[in-house]
């Protein structure tokens, strides 16, 4: 009933669009039968819709000179959904699409009544989104900009990419398949030619981009979502359990994510349990806990966790620093 019910809203707008239309080129507008177009006709004639017909080389189908669907009507939910969905646009893509929400939120300002408008900035004022993103994209948006225009035109493009590893830059021609936010961070996700498969990239770590005049197909079955899914669902190299004290619980349970499991004690402690590719994010983890935190295991943790800690506390040895001078910051 749904694909009914669009084909009808098409068929009147093609019939608002100019007069005398052929059943046969109605069919292909809407892609159904001749015999489908008449009966669509039978419907609207049901519905009250002022439609005429001509026979002959010159006649066709036609709407009643003068007729025009009425307005959009929105509810203050509907429109509310519309300019919450707007301004996230623009809190995402920064000036990429800037001037398409400034010209949809006006459109909407020029078609609402006025009561219903102080209905909606009401809601708005009450209903805030924003903080999406960690870091501020600004200095990115060129490259967001260029990367959808190649993801929309089918070019690749030259990148010249900073690794997280080893700082090192790589240049390489990617196929651009789909820009995601995802994790608070802007990606891109697209065929490699420099490793011959699929990889993501992080737009910030982007220093550079060269549209080419080369062009690519992307695989019909292709679902960026399916990829960033299977991509996540990773085999964890390190399972990590840590004891965490009664008193650092309830920060625990508030950052909790779905890939903790913790058990709870009966002193009131909780342990967790996680899988980590590599050991580097957990040791910061374990040691934004302190003192409240204690790695039961890896061993290698064991060992990262109190080499840090040595670290850090040497810089706070009293044999470095002597007490009164400038540097130990006393009076």
């Amino acid at each position: 009933m749904g694909n009914v019910a669009t084909r009808l809203l098409s068929l009147i707008l093609l019939l608002q669009s100019r007069p005398n239309w052929k059943a046969t080129e109605l069919a292909v507008e809407l892609n159904v039968s001749e015999r489908t177009v008449h009966r669509y006709m039978a419907m609207l004639d049901e519905m009250g819709i002022p439609i005429y017909s001509e026979r002959g080389p010159y006649g066709g189908f036609s709407l009643v000179r003068g007729y025009k669907l009425p307005p959009l009507i929105f509810t203050a939910e509907e429109a509310t959904v519309l300019y919450m969905g707007a301004h996230l646009v623009r809190e995402l893509w920064g000036q990429t699409y800037d001037d398409a929400v400034t010209a949809v939120t006006a459109k909407l300002d020029n078609v609402l009544p006025d009561d219903l408008r102080q209905e909606v900035d009401q809601a708005r004022q009450s209903l805030v989104v924003g903080g999406w993103a960690r870091m501020d994209y600004r200095p990115w948006e060129p490259t967001i900009h260029t990367l959808r225009q190649c993801i929309g035109d089918r070019r690749s493009v030259r990148l010249l990419y900073r690794g997280l590893a080893r700082r090192q830059d790589t240049e390489r021609v990617v196929d651009p398949y789909a820009l995601t936010f995802q994790w608070g961070r802007w990606y891109m996700v697209g065929f490699c030619h420099l490793r011959g498969a699929l990889r993501t990239f992080r737009v910030d770590r982007i220093q550079e981009t060269t549209t080419l005049d080369d062009r690519f197909t992307k695989p019909r079955d292709f679902s960026v979502r399916e990829y960033l899914e299977r991509s996540m669902d990773f085999e964890p190299a390190h399972r990590v359990v840590v004891r965490l004290e009664a008193d650092a619980v309830p920060n625990v349970r508030e950052r909790r994510g779905h890939w903790m499991e913790l058990t709870d004690e009966t002193d009131g402690s909780v342990t967790a349990r996680f899988g980590v590719s590599n050991l580097d994010w957990a040791t910061g983890w374990v040691l934004s806990y302190g003192a409240a935190a204690q790695v039961l295991g890896p061993p290698e943790l064991i060992a990262r966790v109190r080499e840090a800690a040595a670290g850090a506390l040497s810089r706070y040895e009293l044999d470095h620093v002597c007490v009164g001078s400038p540097d130990a910051g006393g009076p």
